[in-house]
Formats: C-alpha cells, structure tokens, sequence
C-alpha cells in the first residue's frame, strides 16, 4: 500500500507543477486520534519541496507529517557546519536565527502542501514571542515541531513552533508566513 501526496514544487515554471510524494509501507507509521496516515519525508523529498540549498538546507528529514496540520523535522547539528567557524572560537553554539529559520523550514513543507496553494514561494513575514532556552551544539539533534495555526486568503499563514534537544525545550514561537509570487 501506497500513500500519495501532491505537492507543489517550487521552482517550476509559471504554470502549476504538482509533484507527488510516496510513501512505503515501512516509513508510515499509526495514525493518532483522527486515523490519519503519517508519512517521513527524506531528504532528498525535502529538495523537490523547498527551494533551499547547502549551507541553508537546515532540515535533514521529516520524521512525522500530517497533511495540513503539523510536521515534525530533524536536523543534525554537526561541527562541520561553516557558522561554527565564527559562532563562537572555542565554544560552538548554533546561532537562534538558524534555528528559527530551521522551524521555518519544516512548516514549510505544511504550507507548500497545502492543495489550495498554487505556488509561489512563503517567506517570513513576521516572528513572534521566540523565545531561546538553551544552547544548541555540535553533535545535538534538534527535533522541530510546526503546527500550523491559521490560514487567511490562501497567502498568509501561521505556525506555532518549537525545537527541542533529547525532550528538552531550546526554543519557541510563531512563525508567520506571506506567499510571494
């Protein structure tokens, strides 16, 4: 059994271009209260989604999606990443706007799902109440959960997100998002 997903590819010409996820047996786990299929995303799935690249790819997987409502990202901090380089000599911490940008990322792949899009690209269009709670460094696996709040006209949105390493909180807030043509 099979699960498809359309999704909209960024990129694409000007004319509406749907590309569809499978998902295999093995890589959907049990839905929860509403019996909803539950699908991991892999990286290379991410790419056909979100138009960013190395260094700014900041979500290795989705580890759990829910169509329209939530997706939980992960994202493997690693020393070899280049802002380590100057965030901070001898003490290296991931910088809160990455890790911000991160959360981002993941709702994204929510938003660029959602059938009633029609492409285009989200971008911020605000951030509130973040809030940082503990450092983020090499070697941690940061675990990102966007759930979307609110839609209004199909071009702007919004998303309650957290990041959290080994189940403890290191950040918070809600995103906002535009859709730019």
């Amino acid at each position: 059994m099979s699960i498809f997903t359309d999704v909209n590819t960024p990129g694409a010409s000007s004319s509406h271009v749907t590309t569809q996820i499978q998902a295999e047996p093995d890589r959907i786990t049990a839905g929860h209260a509403h019996s909803e299929a539950e699908v991991i995303i892999s990286i290379e799935e991410i790419q056909k989604l979100l138009p960013h690249r190395y260094p700014f790819s900041l979500v290795d997987r989705i580890i759990r999606y829910v169509p329209g409502k939530l997706a939980v990202g992960i994202k493997n901090v690693t020393f070899n990443e280049p802002h380590f380089q100057g965030h901070f000599p001898g003490r290296p911490i991931m910088p809160g706007v990455l890790i911000v940008e991160a959360m981002a990322q993941v709702g994204g792949v929510v938003l660029t799902q959602m059938a009633d899009v029609q492409g285009g690209l989200f971008m911020f269009a605000g951030i509130d109440k973040v809030r940082f709670r503990h450092p983020v460094v090499p070697g941690d696996q940061l675990v990102m959960t966007v759930e979307l709040l609110s839609v209004k006209r199909r071009r702007f949105g919004a998303m309650q997100g957290r990041a959290e390493v080994d189940g403890r909180l290191v950040a918070e807030g809600e995103l906002k998002f535009a859709l730019v043509d």
